[in-house]
């Protein structure tokens, strides 16, 4: 008996390959050594000084030893990377952004050709302050490195990006049929309130990061992208934002948009010709796992978006274990949620297969 006790628990251990679910973390940043040792060199730039005060201490963002025992903790996981912010553009001029972001890439590709067992693919750096340049590199990260999707910021330098000027890069992102990885990117400049210079407390973080892909999702949709290029694959970092939260105002309210507006500010609610309601669009993005804990709001996320629509993220390693912690919880809340196991499935590797196939490592 005592033996036959012992066989069942070994063969239910999740350390066992065949009984491991398969987690590809389709939202976590990183910072290539070069790369890394590039960035914090420049001087006098205000972004760069913001970065090194916020991630010197988090060792696994350039420590692959650290990065690695870490992850050692889960099981059949692996990670999608990116750059970590701030974006190139704030870097300096469009020549040294597309420099940065193309020597970002190259150690990316580096890291996956060196450690596909721990990073199943890398979504590419572009310079959106010079476009041509960006739809270029996007094509030499594709065609000559293997990127699996672009990582991109809800803003270029304080300009939204439905900018006329922005339109060849999204129509590139179409044709390539690329992940888009859209993270946030407002600092401590964008006040709380008109009557001051600085936001307070981290607001501009905690809640301004939340509306500023709020924000990019509406000028995505009303600017009719989505209308256009409807096999664009949108990533909202976060959970898809506020929008899961506010479903209401976004469905019903916006259904109504103009009709209260008056005559002298149409120009405000006049946007590109649309097939479908606005919720419809939204509902055409996806979502990422990043709420650091938060299984009520995953839960909101996956009822708004459809399971099939959700991808695992963890945001790592920015948590307070600085690695480790909001994997754990990302697991944690997927776990916790109503699914069948086929949706769980999906939203932990499954989903993210079928956007990226054979792009994977």
């Amino acid at each position: 008996m005592h033996e036959n006790t012992e066989t069942e628990t070994e063969l239910n251990s999740p350390t066992r390959p065949e009984k491991t679910t398969e987690k590809l973390d389709a939202f976590c940043h990183i910072l290539p050594r070069d790369y890394a040792d590039r960035l914090f060199a420049l001087d006098g730039v205000p972004a760069v000084a913001n970065l090194r005060k916020r991630i010197m201490n988090i060792p696994s963002l350039v420590d692959l030893d650290v990065r690695f025992r870490q992850l050692d903790e889960f099981p059949g996981y692996r990670q999608i990377i990116n750059l970590a912010a701030p974006p190139v553009e704030d870097f300096g001029a469009p020549a040294v952004s597309t420099d940065f972001a193309r020597r970002g890439n190259d150690g990316l590709a580096e890291l996956v050709g060196k450690h596909p067992d721990r990073f199943a693919g890398f979504c590419a750096a572009v310079a959106l302050n010079d476009v041509d340049s960006a739809v270029a590199e996007l094509d030499r990260c594709v065609n000559e490195l293997g990127a699996v999707g672009v990582q991109i910021y809800t803003h270029v330098q304080d300009h939204p990006l439905d900018e006329d000027r922005f339109e060849p890069f999204w129509k590139r992102c179409a044709e390539l049929d690329l992940l888009i990885q859209v993270h946030p990117c407002r600092n401590s400049t964008w006040a709380d309130y008109p009557t001051e210079e600085r936001s307070k407390y981290e607001i501009w973080w905690t809640f301004g990061w939340e509306y500023d892909l709020s924000a990019f999702m509406a000028r995505i949709v009303f600017s009719g992208v989505l209308e256009r290029y409807p096999n664009l694959k949108f990533l909202i970092h976060h959970g898809g934002s506020m929008v899961p939260h506010f479903s209401g105002r976004v469905g019903p309210g916006w259904d109504q948009l103009g009709s209260r507006t008056p005559a002298h500010q149409q120009e405000d609610v006049t946007g590109y010709p649309l097939t479908k309601r606005p919720v419809d669009y939204f509902k055409m993005f996806y979502a990422d796992t990043a709420l650091f804990g938060a299984a009520h709001a995953l839960r909101c996320a996956v009822e708004f978006f459809g399971p099939e629509r959700v991808l695992f993220g963890s945001d790592s390693p920015y948590d307070p274990e600085k690695g480790p912690g909001y994997i754990r919880s990302a697991i944690a809340n997927v776990e916790e949620l109503d699914l069948t196991e086929d949706e769980r499935a999906a939203i932990y590797g499954g989903n993210t297969r079928r956007l990226l196939g054979s792009r994977l490592s």
